[in-house]
């Protein structure tokens, strides 16, 4: 497992997410199986798809039976990124019947909600291939598994906002209303983030209103961010800005609108859905036990 600053998703990063799931599935170990099942017998398991999608968290489905016993083996049938039919036999597991139940539900948990999230991205991806825009999550992730929904929403084949509140500069509507109530110029508050921020990090803005693009192009934002624009507010904001900035388009994104915002010239379209109301894809472990050897 690879990981950056960036995406969040380090071994040590990943590994601390599972043993805290663990640690909450069972603080003082599996009860059941411990008492019904003796300590030798074998289990085996396929993670099988009830339905189509987009496999994201193989690896992550994999450490968990890991952590639990390193003796465990799991065979992975796809890589993140591919698409899978229904039936398709995703992973097999085999190992001790205690160490495969005791992972299990962790592991079902979090492969299903990687490939909800996965799938979806992909669909909206779909939706503006050839118009040149990128489909890019938000910060609306559960809290604590921002880092394996930032990596799905790659898998898918989205991009990644910032991870963060320390990576990047994003002045939003909230904070534009503090500058207002203190009677500072927003495009002044602009240049002076600018003489004071190191030369990698970025600004972006957020506007709600046309008037308010030419103060904050003017003023040497990265990127400008069109909140709730109607198409033909979008059309008219991506020609004010001129090429000067990047644009970024949010609200109101949903299938259904997705590839009309695409066409209205923007650069980056933030969709919150894809992270903060996605269902899990159906999969199912099934598990056979097997006696002692």
């Amino acid at each position: 497992m690879t990981g950056s600053a960036f995406t969040g998703l380090t071994r040590e990063a990943l590994d601390e997410i599972i043993l805290r799931a663990l640690a909450e599935d069972a603080p003082w170990g599996d009860v059941t199986s411990e008492l019904f099942l003796p300590a030798d017998a074998r289990a085996t398991a396929t993670l099988d798809a009830r339905v189509a999608g987009v496999l994201s968290g193989g690896e992550v489905f994999a450490r968990v039976f890991e952590l639990v016993d390193p003796a465990t083996r799991v065979d992975l049938g796809l890589d993140d990124g591919e698409a899978f039919a229904p039936g398709a036999v995703l992973a097999r597991v085999e190992g001790t019947a205690r160490a495969v139940l005791r992972a299990e539900r962790i592991a079902l948990n979090l492969v299903q909600r990687m490939c909800g999230i996965a799938g979806l991205t992909a669909r909206y991806v779909a939706a503006v291939a050839g118009t040149g825009a990128r489909i890019v999550d938000t910060r609306k992730t559960t809290p604590g598994l921002r880092a394996l929904e930032r990596k799905a929403v790659r898998d898918g084949g989205g991009f990644n906002h910032r991870f963060s509140l320390s990576d990047a500069v994003l002045a939003k509507d909230n904070h534009l209303a503090v500058l207002a109530a203190q009677g500072i110029p927003v495009g002044d508050a602009i240049r002076d983030a600018r003489s004071r921020l190191g030369h990698t990090v970025r600004i972006e803005v957020e506007v709600d209103r046309l008037d308010q693009v030419e103060e904050v192009v003017s003023a040497g934002v990265d990127i400008i961010m069109l909140d709730n624009f109607s198409l033909d507010e979008l059309v008219e904001g991506v020609r004010l800005v001129a090429g000067r900035a990047v644009v970024e388009a949010s609200g109101g994104v949903n299938l259904d609108t997705v590839a009309a915002i695409a066409a209205t010239g923007v650069d980056v379209i933030s969709v919150g859905a894809l992270t903060h109301s996605v269902p899990a894809v159906d999969l199912g472990l099934d598990v056979t036990v097997g006696q002692g050897g």
